[in-house]
């Protein structure tokens, strides 16, 4: 497997740790992730490397950006999958953020499962959806990270399963 991808799984694993320890993902993680990308991308690509790297890493952070901004994500999540997107450019990200997205789902249910709460997740999901369909897509009080009753869940995980399904799918 090339230095790349090893470098993506590298970055998503230690960040899956972290996050599973302290439900934080650290800046040095995510931003020194990314900056090494982005040097590596040069030194290996020239100025091709600068726009695959840095786009790969807007893409990453603009595909969950909506969700942090509708206090449904942390700010951790959000730069892991722009350092993901970092080493495997757009398309990568695209792939990783989508996989990641189906492994979220997956490890919201098990959480919410073994933690008694699934039938309340449902109920706030729905609940969600009509309260934006009325008011429209921001943040419902309550269900943000800020103020929600319900399990959190270590999304670094989901992300890097989501990764390395990209990676090892590609």
């Amino acid at each position: 497997m090339e230095v790349v991808r090893l470098c993506a799984l590298g970055l998503v694993g230690l960040a899956a740790v972290t996050d599973l320890r302290s439900r934080r993902i650290p800046n040095v993680l995510t931003f020194g992730g990314a900056a090494v990308a982005l040097v590596y991308h040069v030194v290996t690509n020239g100025l091709h490397g600068i726009t695959y790297s840095a786009g790969g890493w807007a893409v990453g952070v603009g595909l969950f950006l909506p969700m942090f901004l509708l206090k449904g994500m942390g700010a951790g999540d959000v730069k892991l999958l722009g350092a993901v997107g970092a080493w495997l450019g757009a398309i990568g990200a695209v792939w990783a953020a989508l996989f990641s997205v189906f492994a979220g789902g997956v490890l919201a249910i098990v959480v919410a499962l073994a933690h008694g709460y699934l039938r309340q997740a449902l109920v706030n999901v729905w609940g969600m959806l009509g309260f934006w369909r009325t008011t429209g897509v921001r943040p419902l009080t309550g269900l943000t990270l800020d103020d929600a009753v319900g399990p959190r869940l270590p999304y670094a995980l989901a992300i890097a399963a989501g990764t390395a399904a990209s990676v090892l799918l590609k």
